[in-house]
């Protein structure tokens, strides 16, 4: 059963995400990266909105390992960017 909190922090940030989608359609930009992107940043900015003040909450254990996890892949998608940008010429092969 879930309880208020984290029944609020996933409708957060599902109303996060769903507003990213919006937007994106809407600037005809919706990529798989952009929305992994706004919504990696939606779960930190809603994860910091909602933190208690005195008591953590079991579950909340776990949101840093989610993003954590969200952070590794960001950074893969970096470096793929990266990599595709810079020419092979200056990559040593």
């Amino acid at each position: 059963m879930m309880t208020a909190r984290r029944d609020r922090f996933v409708h957060w940030q599902l109303g996060w995400m769903l507003a990213t989608v919006l937007v994106l359609v809407v600037l005809d930009a919706l990529s798989l990266e952009l929305f992994f992107l706004c919504s990696l940043i939606g779960l930190l900015v809603v994860t910091e909105l909602t933190t208690p003040v005195n008591v953590a909450p079991a579950w909340r254990a776990r949101l840093p390992w989610l993003i954590a996890i969200g952070l590794i892949a960001f950074a893969v998608l970096v470096v793929r960017r990266v990599l595709h940008i810079v020419p092979s010429e200056v990559m040593p092969v």
